[in-house]
């Protein structure tokens, strides 16, 4: 094969891979029940006149399963986080005692467990069209190049096979997490 070819099979493995890195780091953002520092991901506070992420800011803990523990760098801070929380709609309810900001992560109830598993699987679907659409660009750059009938066919599967692996990769990935999520 020709370097050309090499590098639209290259572009679209990386395209593909990054569409599955994308689909993990939202399924991170989805909580299964149990307390995991990343549910606070998208928690920005007030500090010194900009919004910065929670983890710059502080120690992020889970003491246990249904707990988070914030220690923040600065005492001063433990108001800010508290409204930080509160302003990141993730249904918490956080509580201080005077060093840490404590939030006690409630248990799932059977249709939020539902709806968080619509939420996943709409995600795996948005990874999926992503990788087609990947494999549709790559098959476009394809048919430009001037390749023999049988390369190009050769060519096409070999993207068909990349494409088919990845979305079995988010079957996969999507599997997992729905398991977490469904299991009290």
């Amino acid at each position: 094969m020709n370097e050309d070819v090499d590098f639209v099979l290259d572009s679209a493995e990386e395209a593909m891979q990054n569409a599955i890195t994308h689909l993990e780091k939202q399924l991170m953002n989805i909580r299964a029940g149990k307390a995991n520092p990343t549910m606070l991901n998208s928690v920005k506070i007030e500090y010194y006149g900009s919004q910065t992420p929670l983890s710059q800011v502080s120690n992020i803990n889970t003491p246990d399963a249904r707990t988070l523990s914030i220690q923040p760098f600065e005492k001063s801070l433990i108001q800010e986080i508290e409204k930080g929380i509160m302003n990141a709609n993730l249904g918490f309810n956080p509580m201080n005692n005077g060093t840490h900001v404590i939030i006690n992560v409630p248990p799932l109830t059977e249709e939020r467990r539902m709806q968080l598993s619509k939420q996943a699987k709409a995600e795996a679907e948005e990874a999926k069209v992503g990788v087609r659409n990947d494999r549709r660009n790559a098959l476009s750059e394809i048919k430009k190049l001037d390749l023999s009938e049988d390369l190009q066919k050769d060519v096409e599967a070999d993207v068909q096979k990349l494409t088919d692996r990845h979305i079995e990769k988010i079957d996969a990935i999507y599997e997992v997490k729905d398991k977490e999520i469904m299991t009290v």
